[in-house]
């Protein structure tokens, strides 16, 4: 099992549904895939189709015992005939859950970590709140990788640079995780997305994985709760579908 934090400390860049789409592509590859909503906004577990479910991340985090986050474990509602992760869903309680971690004097960091004992899916992807807080730092203490999604703009060097430099930090801690790679979000056709996205090719070579490119299919998926495969022909979903395959493919090799 590899466990994958997907992360940026900036909101809007696409993190959720660089998440689904990955996930997308692995279950299709043939892969067992769990989906892990630590965002308090839960959008990944609406991009799922799952909505007010009774266990979710929340309960996982106020237990932290052993296994818990295997009994709050739940199908998504994507169609049953196409790629189908499965999902610990989100909870808007998070929100206020985080305080109240921060008052745990001792395990206050790896609460999510000891809750997933016991789970045993191929890949866990684990959509990280876009923040430096707690929950972002459960997050990456129970993973062994981490991705940073960006996008091409003014300033994202410096976020990803300020992300990889939290993640060293918690791997100093335990040895993990390690950076998986950096991917670019809503690449674009235009002058200026072209422009940022050389400055990232410069500031990171290897570490880029294939961009994700801006396609409406994307947001049309997501806002669906359908997995990009079910909007079939539709303009811009076989490529974006493609791009994501692509993006998996990289990313395997990376992981193995």
């Amino acid at each position: 099992m590899t466990t994958l934090a997907v992360v940026n400390q900036k909101g809007g860049v696409g993190k959720t549904t660089v998440t689904l789409g990955i996930a997308e592509a692995a279950c299709a590859a043939g892969h067992s895939v769990l989906v892990v909503d630590l965002d308090p906004q839960s959008n990944a577990s609406a991009g799922l189709g799952v909505w007010n479910a009774s266990l979710n991340i929340d309960s996982v985090l106020a237990d932290a015992a052993p296994a818990a986050a295997q009994a709050a474990i739940t199908d998504s509602g994507w169609p049953e005939d196409g790629p189908c992760p499965q999902l610990v869903p989100g909870s808007y309680a998070l929100a206020s859950r985080e305080p109240q971690m921060a008052a745990d004097l001792v395990g206050a960091q790896d609460r999510l970590r000891i809750a997933m004992a016991g789970v045993s899916h191929d890949l866990v992807l684990i959509d990280c709140p876009p923040s430096l807080g707690l929950l972002c730092i459960n997050g990456l203490f129970a993973a062994d990788r981490a991705m940073v999604v960006t996008e091409p703009a003014a300033w994202a060097a410096d976020g990803v640079d300020l992300m990889r430099s939290t993640i060293t930090r918690v791997a100093q801690r335990q040895g993990t995780p390690t950076v998986a790679g950096v991917v670019l979000n809503r690449m674009g056709r235009t002058r200026d997305n072209a422009y940022w996205g050389r400055q990232l090719a410069e500031r990171f070579g290897g570490e880029l994985l294939p961009p994700i490119p801006q396609r409406a299919a994307i947001a049309e998926a997501s806002g669906q709760s359908l997995p990009l495969r079910a909007l079939g022909r539709r303009p811009g979903a076989p490529e974006a579908v493609a791009a994501f395959d692509e993006l998996w493919a990289d990313l395997e090799r990376r992981l193995s």
